[in-house]
């Protein structure tokens, strides 16, 4: 076996890719076998191709393209083609090939002669950037706001470059991984990044928007016209037949199957294509969407993200007339995903940056709304949200819990000077979730007190995993460990919501670690405060701690009285502070969050911990006090009234500035 590919794969790469990709300057005739030729309106390039003029064939479907008029790409409007300062340096950029991948880290020179194998820093995600050329739609902007011929003659040529470096190895990865010989395992390793079903389908997506930014330039000849097609109908191909498994993956790559089955319907595969797209989504939206609006991966950020594979696939299907394609279900799963998405960010239209999430900014997730609401016109929430409130009507509740996606919503209002707190505490997620069960942000009065850690990276080499796995660990977030260990189980269960009245309960149970499960209940109090009652419970021994990461600034901490208070310029702050029957020690700990791809920034940690050296719960009790006044001397303390525990019940008193409140509960 191992003999036979090699000698296979020898074969191909001195002779395959040189045969497979012409010149510019000669028509690539193999296109017209994979064309309806009887699809309506190329009876002209069918009469010269069966004729035998391939070249007057290509000029005339080239003709054909320029004047299409019944097929319609609603991301882009041709009349109305803008270029950033930020996509006129891109493009400009890339003329120099000096390309622009993932975001926080400059753009790269990748040679004269370009090297699509270069891979300046280990990080997997700048190499698989460097496949989906996000510079090219930014020069294809330069090209229709400057008319300068320049800038779709270099693209073109990188076009026509990569695929002549980037060769596709259509055999098993069980079999180029034993590979011995060290150019083809270069060619096997840049086969795995290059042709990746994600990046494949992002090109698909990408080179749609470049069809029709360069088609009217003179570079776009008739012999490249049919090198673009044959490329376009290679990747749709490979990825009809190489569909991720599962996961927003999957989802991208069947949205984007369904955009190449629809724009390029002259193919003799187009309506398989579309089909199978449809089919994947209108499969996956029962899987990966909980009844409750939740995509499973837990993700504030990959939920926006599907919310919008959902709806651009609807929107592709509505202006181009296949819109019963997708069940009400599907419509109405989106709705309910959009209504989710909007009572777990806070009053700025900022997100939760739990797991590997990123914050998106206010005027994008604004557009996002403005698109949702003509597609839900009836739905006032979310014309509330696209028109920052002048129009439509915000939700008649205020808390809210999403009980099988995990996710619980404490708010006093829906205004900037609001206190919202957002718990995550679900079931086990897929990819992109991280163990960090019981979690929290709080935003109060215009900014987020308790930003959670995200991510920072995703893959890469030992040093890039490990600073994806410090970001991940469950001791940098706002919840319990044991021996700062990350907690082995992730499956919380909601044993209590109780979003309305004068006092506000949440209790969540995480069976962690093998003998010890951690419950949290919350208790929002009059609307001005929270309570949080911590309790490891199992016959496990070791240090237990309880860790909390606030926002960045200015801080005060008091070892003695177990608290940390903040002393921010604004007027939003918060006093925190600890109590226990047990022997408690307060820690600093080393503090990070990040709200954008290898960006962070350093922030105040500390933990409280405790030794466990029996099977007797380890049991906290928690004020978190939000303030104006920079100069606050507020006074607290907290007690348990049921000293022994009870799996059943809970009782406590706190005082806050000598008023005291019994709180508790019965399951």
């Amino acid at each position: 076996m191992k003999k036979i590919t090699l000698f296979l794969l020898c074969a191909w790469l001195l002779t395959g890719y040189t045969i497979e990709v012409n010149a510019q300057t000669s028509v690539n005739e193999k296109i017209f076998s994979l064309l309806n030729l009887n699809y309506p309106g190329l009876e002209q390039v069918k009469a010269l191709y069966q004729a035998q003029k391939q070249e007057e064939a290509a000029q005339a479907l080239l003709s054909y393209y320029r004047e299409r008029k019944n097929i319609h790409h609603p991301d882009i409007n041709l009349e109305n083609i803008r270029l950033s300062p930020q996509d006129k340096k891109r493009a400009d950029d890339a003329m120099q090939h000096i390309f622009y991948g993932q975001e926080g880290y400059e753009p790269t020179f990748y040679g004269k002669d370009i090297n699509w194998k270069y891979w300046p820093i280990k990080d997997n995600e700048v190499r698989w950037m460097l496949h989906r050329h996000k510079w090219f739609i930014p020069m294809g902007y330069a090209y229709r706001a400057s008319k300068d011929e320049k800038y779709a003659k270099e693209w073109a040529f990188q076009y026509m470059d990569w695929i002549k470096k980037n060769p596709l190895l259509e055999i098993p990865k069980e079999e180029y991984e034993i590979l011995d010989n060290s150019t083809l395992q270069d060619e096997a390793e840049n086969n795995r990044f290059a042709w990746r079903p994600l990046e494949v389908s992002d090109r698909l997506q990408a080179q749609l928007i470049q069809f029709l930014l360069f088609l009217p330039a003179q570079s776009f000849t008739p012999e490249f016209l049919t090198e673009f097609l044959w490329n376009y109908h290679r990747h749709a191909l490979f990825l009809s037949k190489n569909y991720s498994k599962q996961g927003n993956h999957l989802l991208f790559e069947a949205q984007r199957m369904l955009y190449a089955g629809t724009f390029f319907p002259e193919f003799k595969d187009a309506a398989q294509w579309r089909k199978s797209g449809i089919d994947v989504l209108n499969h996956e939206i029962q899987i990966q969407v909980y009844p409750d609006g939740g995509q499973y991966e837990l993700d504030p950020h990959y939920h926006l993200a599907t919310i919008n594979i959902f709806y651009y696939a609807l929107n592709m299907g509505t202006v181009n007339g296949f819109r019963n394609e997708f069940p009400q279900s599907y419509i109405d799963t989106i709705e309910r995903m959009i209504m989710f998405y909007a009572n777990i960010c806070f009053p700025d239209y900022s997100n939760p940056c739990f797991s590997d999430a990123i914050l998106t900014g206010k005027q994008p997730t604004i557009n996002y709304y403005k698109k949702w609401s003509a597609l839900f016109p009836d739905n006032q929430a979310i014309r509330y949200f696209a028109t920052e409130g002048k129009e439509g009507k915000r939700p008649d509740y205020l808390s809210k819990g999403f009980t099988t996606s995990g996710f619980f919503i404490f708010r006093n209002s829906w205004g900037q000077d609001a206190i919202q707190m957002v718990v995550k505490a679900g079931p086990k997620g897929e990819w992109h979730c991280q163990p960090d069960n019981g979690t929290f942000e709080l935003w109060f009065n215009g900014k987020n007190l308790f930003p959670d850690s995200g991510s920072y990276v995703f893959a890469g080499d030992e040093e890039v995993m490990r600073l994806r796995n410090w970001f991940r660990a469950t001791a940098v977030h706002n919840t319990l460990t044991l021996d700062n260990r990350t907690i082995e189980v992730t499956e919380s269960v909601t044993k209590l919501w109780q979003p309305e009245g004068n006092t506000q309960i949440l209790v969540t149970e995480n069976p962690g670690y093998k003998d010890l499960k951690h419950r949290r209940s919350v208790f929002f109090v009059d609307n001005s405060f929270f309570v949080i009652v911590d309790e490891a419970i199992g016959k496990a021994k070791g240090t237990v701690n309880l860790h909390y990461q606030f926002c960045e600034g200015e801080t005060a901490l008091d070892s003695q009285k177990m608290s940390l208070t903040t002393a921010l310029e604004n007027e939003s702050n918060v006093k925190l502070q600890c109590f226990s029957t047990d022997k408690m020690k307060v820690v600093k700990e080393e503090g990070w969050y990040s709200t954008g791809y290898r960006q962070r920034s350093e922030r105040p940690a500390i933990a409280f911990n405790i030794e466990k050296k029996d099977d007797k719960p380890v049991r906290y009790i928690t004020v978190i006090y939000p303030f104006k006044d920079k100069n606050n001397k507020d006074k607290f303390n907290a007690r348990f009234k049921n000293k022994k525990f009870n799996e059943n019940e809970l009782e406590i008193e706190v005082k806050v500035n000598g008023k005291s409140r019994v709180l508790g509960y019965k399951l």
